[in-house]
């Protein structure tokens, strides 16, 4: 499949697997490409197939919710000094 296909593809499970809307998931696929993720498929055709495509999902997914959970304790935190220094 061409390499814009297997985005499509990317982008099509993460709005079918996690009930994501189609801005969100093209917002992740934009971002991941920013961050030269999709390097590796680009160069190499073999990659670019069904089963690579939904790990590629599920992993960029993880991400986010990685990001996700780390804003969050860090706000979390931040909160915590500013009752401390009350």
């Amino acid at each position: 499949m061409s390499y814009e296909a297997y985005l499509d593809e990317v982008t099509t499970l993460l709005t079918e697997l996690y009930d994501l809307d189609d801005a969100g998931a093209i917002k992740l696929v934009v971002a991941a490409q920013d961050a030269e993720f999709f390097v590796p498929h680009d160069a190499n055709e073999a990659m670019r197939n069904l089963e690579q495509a939904k790990k590629d999902a599920v992993t960029l997914y993880q991400q986010k919710q990685n990001r996700v959970q780390t804003q969050e304790k860090q706000q979390q935190r931040q909160q915590q000094r500013a009752k401390q220094k009350k």
